[in-house]
């Protein structure tokens, strides 16, 4: 068994790689980088913890099975895993963090003695308002990470759910739980623990309802925030130096990114907090717009704009991640340089399903970094492109987000596509992205829908090249 002094140092080293992986994360140069460091904290962290159990004969051999069953469903889920799923995968992992905290914030309550925390009925009072803080922040992550894997998944519809009286409801349930911490505290009543528990899993759940489907990311960095908050208020209880330290990281990254998506997304950062924002009903001219004509082209025709320009530029996006076009991508650019074609790629920052989705789809395919830009980097080149060549990126694209105060993704900004000479927009259909709106891009008189999968058609065109 570790000493005490020995687990701390040992915990504080893994927090400063932590630091480091946050830091190596922040740019795709050093990522992989800041992966490993990440990787290496968390061994460390849990080897310490693994050698610091106190009765050590038999809680050796319970936890090394449970470590082992666990690593073991991870490491088949991530194997198996596609990257269209990743936002799916990370909602489901929140809410394991979310209930962990809960079942270890129960665990302290009914057994206060193994934690050293005082006894059942007498526990420590600073200990008490942890443990309460990180069990409700805990049932909120867990139940409202829930909601957000459900519609991430398809099984639970991406729209909205509303209902009248929603906001002064949640409101009520969120000054319910304040109170109720405050009445725990003074009375150490089981049935208020409980209760807690119970009105915490409802408000999770209330929380993420009323969010559309267009405003998913945000909602999955939110979460992310949350749970990191939920160990770092167990980590308290624990005395668990490590698990202070990743979840205040986790914490508060998780937050500063919400934010940073916020703006990126004209999003009130508060609404996000309190849940119901995107919920905007959406305009008669969204939902019943008649089916205008549209031009349709093919992989030649597309070849033959992009062969006489000087300049393209690929907006990738959930349907590049769908059909995996990632490489294909990689070989029509290629394809295009080789003709002296200057080529850029604009991502905006809630392309996909979650953040960073298409770098990492791009970085897969050796995509050099210097020649992926943001959205405000390279918004404006496009009035100067000749062609925009659009695989699959439906909501970020669409001009409604700055004509139509009733859209739900009205003030978002978007990647002004519709401004270069010529748009290729692969699409398999006329169908709506996940805000479930119509893309007035697609009627534009300078668009050229392409009908197809997108990594065939791409496949296609740089035969055609």
């Amino acid at each position: 068994m570790l000493s005490a002094n020995l687990s701390a140092i040992f915990y504080l080293i893994s927090g400063v790689l932590f630091i480091l992986a946050l830091r190596g994360l922040s740019s795709p140069e050093t990522s992989r980088q800041g992966n490993f460091f990440g990787i290496l904290g968390m061994i460390i962290a849990i080897t310490v913890t693994f050698l610091s159990i106190g009765n050590f004969s038999t809680g050796f051999a319970i936890v090394l099975i449970f470590l082992l069953i666990g690593g073991l469903i991870g490491a088949f889920i991530a194997y198996k895993i596609p990257m269209t799923a990743m936002p799916e995968l990370v909602a489901g992992f929140h809410s394991l963090v979310g209930l962990a905290a809960v079942f270890v914030a129960i665990a302290a309550f009914l057994n206060p003695e193994a934690f050293n925390l005082g006894s059942q009925g007498n526990i420590k009072l600073g200990s008490l308002i942890e443990m309460s803080i990180g069990a409700a922040v805990g049932a909120i992550t867990f139940s409202g990470s829930i909601i957000a894997f459900l519609k991430l998944q398809g099984i639970m519809s991406g729209s909205p759910i509303t209902f009248k009286g929603q906001h002064p409801l949640n409101a009520l349930i969120l000054i319910s739980i304040i109170v109720i911490i405050y009445l725990l505290c003074s009375t150490q009543s089981s049935n208020l623990f409980w209760i807690l528990l119970a009105i915490s899993f409802l408000i999770g759940f209330l929380l993420i309802i009323p969010i559309g489907g267009a405003d998913m990311p945000v909602v999955i960095s939110m979460l992310n925030s949350y749970s990191g908050w939920a160990a770092a208020g167990i980590g308290f209880t624990l005395e668990n130096t490590a698990l202070i330290i990743t979840g205040a990281l986790v914490g508060s990254s998780g937050a500063i990114l919400s934010y940073i998506m916020c703006k990126g997304m004209n999003r009130s950062f508060f609404n996000v907090i309190l849940g119901g924002f995107g919920a905007t009903e959406q305009s008669s001219s969204s939902q019943n717009k008649e089916q205008r004509p549209v031009k349709n082209g093919n992989a030649d025709d597309a070849a033959f704009l992009m062969k006489n320009a000087s300049s393209v530029i690929i907006v990738p996006g959930y349907g590049m991640a769908v059909a995996q076009a990632q490489h294909a991508l990689r070989e029509m650019v290629d394809t295009l340089k080789k003709n002296d074609i200057k080529v850029s790629y604009a991502i905006h920052p809630v392309a996909g399903r979650m953040p960073g989705h298409m770098n990492v789809l791009l970085a897969e395919a050796n995509v050099p970094y210097d020649e992926v830009f943001e959205l405000e980097e390279i918004n404006n080149d496009f009035a100067n492109a000749d062609v925009a060549f659009v695989i699959g990126a439906n909501d970020v694209t669409n001009p409604v987000a700055k004509t139509d105060p009733q859209s739900p993704i009205y003030g978002m900004p978007v990647l002004d596509v519709e401004k270069c000479k010529s748009v290729l927009f692969v699409k398999r259909s006329l169908s709506p992205g996940y805000a479930g709106i119509d893309n007035d891009l697609f009627y534009k008189e300078n668009t050229l829908m392409l009908f197809a999968d997108a990594k065939k058609m791409t496949e296609d065109i740089t035969k055609n090249l």
